[in-house]
């Protein structure tokens, strides 16, 4: 059942929006030009991560041309799509002038009076029933619909006691602190593996001498090799999506969409044996998979290492090495030097990035002359992945209790004394330890 149908429990009952909050509109008379300098938040600048403050830019009076006026204690909620849909909001905590100003596309809303928390509000319209009941009403032409103010002031939010927003926002706060937390750590993670891969592939690990090659700067009893001397370059394909009983089965088929790990698991897609042998091929455990056709190249270089067989789709490669190094190594070879790969693209006729199969055979990476140092290399990477996935599993359980709660907490099936967070605030710590 939908937050928006739910009976509400104890002495609560359904309100409105605009019961509590208005539209901030910009004071009569006022003179921009006195300020030497005005806060502007642009809207790449307002996060979507429940995380408050926008990243404001200081500009001059006459650098705006136009904006959203808005002011201390503000909720500025992203009104196109799909900004709005994202989660695209802020909360005006901190203010280094009376009032800012804001891109065009947002909807600044502010407390009536003190009776009312804005943090309540500002996390009350991450849910995603909220969030749904919004969009279904936005206006506007496909692909630039917007929420016009009038829904948001007219949306139904429960009317709860001042004592208890207070209470209620503390809580949601300490949960939604500790997940943003998480993906600081999480992207702090992330940096640390690419400056360590950077540093492992050009100094290896027994501190010799370095040579400079005309693929970078590596130990001097390294190698550049080939991809083709490393592995043996397989090509798959996509069974019949006609014959339904390719595509039920246990076998992962993978495809771009699915390289969005360094680790491939498991895929989107399943399909049979008799699918696979019919119109795919099935690469072997430790291989690497690379997309080789797509738009995921336009940003990135989709590649993974498969943990079991699988699967793949003719928009990938996979590079099942020889022996002498693991899939892992080969992937984190590959990755660490993707600059030099992407440059490589060439995009067809109507647009699709391409690799040609030339350029994968004759991609040349760094490998070290001792196979144990390579696997020393690929443990140290390892640890640095399980780092980011604690992390990031860490910031989804905190994101389903945020939603469990912040349901349960609205509608009074719980009461904050009721729940211990205690263990947030230390986690909170030994993250910023971390």
């Amino acid at each position: 059942m939908s937050l928006l149908d739910t009976q509400l429990g104890g002495d609560r009952h359904w309100s409105r929006v605009g019961d509590g909050y208005e539209v901030t509109k910009k004071q009569r008379g006022l003179d921009r030009a006195t300020y030497p300098t005005i806060p502007f938040a642009a809207m790449e600048a307002i996060p979507q991560d429940g995380s408050y403050l926008p990243a404001f830019t200081m500009k001059a009076p006459d650098e705006i041309a136009s904006g959203t006026y808005f002011e201390h204690g503000d909720i500025l909620v992203g009104k196109i799509t799909p900004s709005f849909e994202n989660g695209k909001q802020a909360l005006v905590q901190e203010l280094a002038a009376p009032f800012g100003y804001a891109t065009t596309e947002v909807i600044p809303l502010h407390p009536r009076s003190d009776q009312h928390d804005p943090r309540l509000l500002f996390f009350y319209l991450l849910h995603p029933d909220v969030r749904h009941y919004v969009t279904e009403r936005m206006e506007g032409s496909t692909g630039r619909k917007r929420v016009p103010e009038n829904v948001l002031l007219d949306l139904p939010i429960p009317a709860i006691d001042p004592k208890d927003q207070i209470a209620i926002a503390d809580a949601l706060e300490a949960i939604q602190r500790a997940s943003v937390l998480e993906a600081h750590c999480e992207r702090a993670s992330r940096k640390l593996k690419g400056a360590a891969m950077r540093e492992l592939f050009a100094r290896g690990l027994r501190g010799g001498a370095q040579k400079e090659t005309d693929i970078g700067t590596m130990p001097e009893n390294w190698q550049a090799r080939s991809i083709v001397d490393l592995c043996e370059i397989q090509s798959g394909g996509t069974p019949r999506k006609s014959v339904a009983d390719y595509w039920i089965g246990e076998i992962p088929w993978a495809s771009g969409k699915d390289l969005k790990v360094p680790t491939l698991h498991d895929t989107i897609d399943h399909v049979s044996r008799e699918g696979a042998e019919a119109g795919s091929r099935i690469a072997p455990a430790d291989a690497v998979l690379i997309l080789v056709r797509g738009m995921g190249l336009a940003k990135d270089l989709p590649v993974a290492v498969i943990s079991r067989p699988m699967a793949f789709n003719q928009d990938l490669k996979a590079l099942v090495s020889r022996g002498e190094f693991s899939g892992t190594y080969i992937r984190s070879a590959i990755y660490c030097a993707k600059d030099r790969l992407l440059s490589r693209i060439v995009p067809s006729a109507h647009g699709t990035m391409t690799l040609n199969l030339d350029d994968i055979e004759t991609f040349r990476v760094p490998c070290p002359s001792d196979p144990d140092e390579a696997n020393e290399i690929v443990e140290i990477l390892n640890a640095l992945d399980r780092r980011i996935d604690l992390h990031k599993r860490k910031r989804a359980l905190l994101e389903d209790l945020f939603k469990a709660l912040l349901h349960k907490l609205m509608t009074g099936e719980f009461r904050v004394a009721d729940l211990d967070l205690s263990a947030l605030d230390q986690a909170s710590l030994d993250g910023v330890a971390a």
